[in-house]
C-alpha cells in the first residue's frame, strides 16, 4: 500500500474489523462478559463475532524517533469469519444477552432459545403462541419477558410463561427490564405499562402517550425510564414521583435512547445533532437548563446513540453512515467514519474499548480503540 493510500484511510478503516451480511443489521448485543457480539439481521439470521482482536491497535502503533509522530499501520489479516445461524424468522429476530457469553433469541416459532457463543441453539427457555417480536432478560432476577405483538409473557427461571397482559386491540412490541429486575416496562400502540415484579408480577402504572414507543431504556438506578416515540419526541417517566413528561421537537422517530452513568445524563437520537440533558436538571415542563450541547449540528439526522460506560463520551451514528464520538457537553468530535451506509445500531463493550456497529447495507463491525485514545 502506497503512502498516499495510507493517508486516505479513515479511523474506521484502521481500527475496525468489518464483515458484510446479506441483509441489514437491525440490532446488536454484547454478551454479559463482553467476549462476543451478536448481530441480528433482517433476513432472520444472527451472526456472532468474538470481541478479542488478533491485531490489536497497540501492536500496530509506531512512534517515529525523530519527530515523535504517532502512526498506526493498517491490518494485515482478514478478521476471523462470523458464526452465522440459519434463519430464525421472516424478519429481524429480537435479541437479549444471557448468562455470561450467550444470547436469547426470539423466533418466529414462538420460542425464546438459548444461543451459545459458538452459534449452537442449546435449549428453549420459553414457548408461546405466535412469533416473538420482543424479548428481554434480567440475569439478576432470573426473569425472561417476551411479546408476540399482542400479549406479554413472563417466565421465572425458565419455568412456564405467565401472561401479564392480554392485548386484544393494541400491539405490544417493546419491553425492557430495569437493571435490578424489579420492574418491567411494556410499550403498546399509544402508551406503556410498568409492572412491579418482586414477589409476584403486579401492574403498577399505565401511561397514555401520543405515539407508539419504539425504544425504551431504564436509568442504571431504576429511577427513570426514557421511552423514544415514533413521533413527537420521547417520554421521560419518573419512578420517584410518578410524573411523565414529553420532550418534544424531534423531526424523526427517537429510535434509541441511552444513559451516561459517568455524566448522569440522558441522550436521544432523532435530531440533527446529538441531543442530551444532564439529569441534575432533567427536561421536565420544557426545562432546558440541563441541555448538553454535544458535538456539532448538521443537516443529517442522528439515527442511533451509545454512551461510553466509563468516560464522558457519546457515540453517534448518522443516516449518511457518519460515525462520531463526542465529549459530552463539548463541540469536539472524533470522526470515526465520514460516510457510508446508514447506521442502524451502536453499542459499547463494558470496558469501553470496543464499539460495535451495524448498518443498512449489512455491515457488521467492531471498532477497537487503543487504550490511550480516551484518556
Amino acid at each position: 500500500m502506497n503512502q498516499h493510500a495510507i493517508q486516505n484511510l479513515t479511523l474506521f478503516d484502521l481500527l475496525a474489523r468489518s464483515w458484510r451480511r446479506p441483509s441489514a443489521v437491525a440490532e446488536l448485543r454484547f454478551s454479559a462478559d463482553g467476549s462476543t457480539v451478536a448481530f441480528a439481521c433482517l433476513d432472520g439470521t444472527v451472526a456472532i463475532a468474538a470481541v478479542a482482536d488478533q491485531e490489536p491497535p497497540e501492536s500496530r502503533i509506531r512512534v517515529s524517533g525523530d519527530l515523535g509522530q504517532t502512526t498506526i499501520r493498517p491490518r494485515e489479516k482478514l478478521p476471523a469469519p462470523l458464526i452465522a445461524t440459519a434463519a430464525m424468522g421472516d424478519g429481524n429476530v429480537p435479541l437479549a444477552s444471557y448468562l455470561r457469553s450467550s444470547f436469547l433469541v426470539g423466533t418466529a416459532a414462538g420460542k425464546a432459545v438459548h444461543l451459545s457463543a459458538d452459534g449452537n441453539v442449546l435449549e428453549t427457555l420459553v414457548k408461546i403462541d405466535g412469533s416473538i417480536v420482543a424479548i428481554d432478560h434480567s440475569d439478576r432476577a432470573a426473569l425472561t419477558a417476551v411479546s408476540n405483538g399482542q400479549d406479554i409473557f413472563l417466565s421465572r427461571g425458565g419455568g412456564d410463561a405467565a401472561r401479564l397482559r392480554h392485548g386484544a386491540t393494541s400491539s405490544a412490541d417493546a419491553i425492557a427490564f430495569s437493571s435490578d429486575g424489579r420492574h418491567l416496562a411494556c410499550g403498546f400502540d399509544h402508551g406503556l405499562s410498568i409492572w412491579a415484579l418482586e414477589g409476584g408480577a403486579a401492574p403498577m402504572r399505565n401511561i397514555s402517550l401520543s405515539a407508539r414507543p419504539v425504544s425504551m431504556r431504564w436509568s442504571d438506578d431504576g429511577t427513570w425510564l426514557a421511552c423514544g416515540l415514533e413521533t413527537g419526541g420521547f417520554a421521560l417517566v419518573s419512578m420517584t414521583d410518578g410524573r411523565t413528561d414529553i420532550v418534544a421537537g424531534f423531526p424523526l422517530p427517537v429510535r434509541t435512547v441511552c444513559w451516561s452513568l459517568p455524566e448522569n445524563a440522558l441522550f436521544a437520537s432523532g435530531a440533527f445533532r446529538i441531543a442530551g440533558w444532564s439529569m441534575t436538571a432533567p427536561p421536565r415542563d420544557g426545562e432546558t437548563s440541563g441541555a448538553l450541547e454535544t458535538g456539532r449540528a448538521g443537516l443529517v439526522p442522528v439515527e442511533t446513540v451509545a454512551a461510553h460506560p466509563e468516560k464522558k463520551l457519546i457515540a453517534a451514528g448518522y443516516a449518511n453512515g457518519r460515525i462520531t464520538i463526542a465529549q459530552i457537553g463539548a463541540r469536539d468530535e472524533l470522526l470515526v467514519r465520514p460516510l457510508g451506509s446508514a447506521v442502524t445500531a451502536l453499542a459499547w463493550s463494558g470496558d469501553g474499548l470496543h464499539l460495535a456497529v451495524g448498518t443498512v447495507d449489512g455491515t457488521a463491525a467492531i471498532v477497537t480503540f487503543p487504550a490511550q485514545m480516551f484518556k
